[in-house]
């Protein structure tokens, strides 16, 4: 997968994304920063999600239409008054773009209905993206495919046999660009709900390029999500977790996400391939292996035993794997206290 001038694959530095959501807190200038922020913080795409309240929900105050979870970050909340509250203004757009492409950084985003698919279209965005709880939603799926553009598609609260459907679906569509991401639909998400080894199996299962959508709190998921070949990662994206952003509680500030771009690069780095032998640093260091050496003068003719010999650091002598076989050996010539024993020396 290629999104603007990014190739995505476990063969590049993975993709990393920041989320702006509802951090914008219904300012420009706080939106801009976050643009701005991003790209300082190292982040490769700013994700931004499109939609109005009237597209997602009814304005209702039926039970069904609060939030009634005390657990969640929005206990008593109407879905509509949320939504409203972090509905990005359209009026923001033009400048978001123009301050992205100022900044050198991918901006695309999430639509939720499909007059935001034209209405991003317009702006030129590079990809897409399918929120978790939109990848059941195929008049929205089938209305982004058909802009031909790079897709990416959350799986919170999605069981197998939806994803095996959802894949179907786009296959069959003979659309074949997009990947999937790993998520678990919690704010903020369990460390221990993660489950990152279903990226490993997705991949198997899929052959696509599979990520991670992380809502949990530090870099541990992300990281572990790499090493089980996650290309793409995703993380809320805040200037500050106090600001009063609705998702600002599991969001990363500046510097939280510049060490998630550090740590996630690295931890790719470390991957490697699979090698057995020396590496090129290690090749100095084996000299620090043991090896055989005299402990005291020996004489010529003496015998070997384990009062004159002894397996020590540094690695200039025969291998310890002889040294039980030359005990009982007799030695050719002197051997001063501190040399290293050598083949020519039994």
């Amino acid at each position: 997968m290629k999104i603007y001038n990014k190739k995505i694959s476990v063969n590049h530095p993975p993709f990393i994304i920041a989320e702006i959501s509802a951090n914008h807190n219904n300012s420009i200038k706080r939106t801009l920063n976050l643009v701005k922020e991003a790209k300082k913080a190292g982040a490769d795409a700013i994700k931004l999600q499109t939609y109005k309240a009237e597209s997602l929900t009814l304005n209702s105050r039926k039970s069904q239409f609060i939030i009634n979870d005390k657990k969640s970050l929005w206990f008593k909340k109407s879905l509509f008054d949320l939504y409203k509250k972090g509905a990005l203004p359209t009026s923001y757009y033009k400048e978001i773009f123009k301050e992205a492409q100022k900044n050198d950084i991918i901006c695309f985003s999430t639509p939720f209905d499909e007059v935001s698919v034209d209405f991003l279209t317009k702006f030129k965005v590079p990809a897409f993206k399918i929120a978790s709880f939109e990848n059941n939603h195929f008049p929205l799926i089938e209305k982004v495919i058909s802009k031909k553009k790079p897709l990416i598609i959350s799986l919170g609260a999605t069981t197998y046999n939806e994803i095996l459907f959802l894949y179907k679906f786009l296959r069959n569509k003979k659309f074949y660009n997009f990947a999937f991401l790993q998520c678990t639909s919690s704010y903020p998400a369990r460390i221990e709900e993660s489950n990152i080894k279903t990226i490993l199996d997705l991949r198997k299962k899929f052959k696509i390029e599979i990520g991670l959508s992380d809502h949990t709190p530090g870099i541990g998921a992300a990281i572990s999500a790499i090493s089980y070949g996650a290309s793409i990662i995703e993380k809320h994206f805040t200037l500050d977790k106090t600001s009063g952003g609705l998702d600002d509680v599991f969001s990363m500030d500046p510097d939280d996400f510049n060490l998630l771009v550090k740590e996630s690069k690295n931890a790719w780095l470390s991957l490697g391939k699979t090698y057995y032998g020396l590496t090129k640093s290690e090749k100095r260091h084996k000299v620090f292996k043991r090896s055989i050496y005299a402990k005291k003068d020996i004489k010529k003719g003496e015998i070997f035993s384990e009062k004159n010999l002894k397996v020590i650091r540094p690695n200039y002598g025969l291998e310890p794997k002889y040294y039980k076989k030359i005990l009982g050996k007799i030695a050719k010539r002197n051997i001063s206290y501190a040399t290293p024993l050598k083949k020519k020396d039994i």
